[in-house]
């Protein structure tokens, strides 16, 4: 992959980066017993952060716009499902 100025070790940590994220604040959410609701849009927050850092942080030949659409959408995901838990938080399994 050194066509767009990054290497693969350097891919993999920057695909490996926002599953570490989501996951610590799955990890934290669990130790304090957080609602859903507020873990979810965390996790959202997050995603929007490294959205932004790929897509428009990162220099030009080494950023990854679509990396950085799928972190957009998955916030949009995690959003709306953190709006379900809120509502009605019995109908949210996770």
């Amino acid at each position: 992959m050194s066509h767009t100025g990054v290497e693969v070790f350097d891919f993999l940590l920057f695909s490996i980066y926002p599953v570490f994220g989501i996951l610590a604040i799955e990890l934290i959410s669990r130790l304090i017993k957080a609602p859903k609701w507020i873990k979810l849009w965390v996790q959202a927050a997050v995603s929007i952060g490294f959205g932004v850092y790929y897509w428009f942080i990162l220099p030009a030949p080494q950023n990854f716009p679509l990396t950085a659409l799928v972190m957009f959408v998955l916030a949009i995901a995690l959003i709306y499902q953190g709006r379900r838990a809120k509502i009605s938080p019995e109908k949210s399994p996770y």
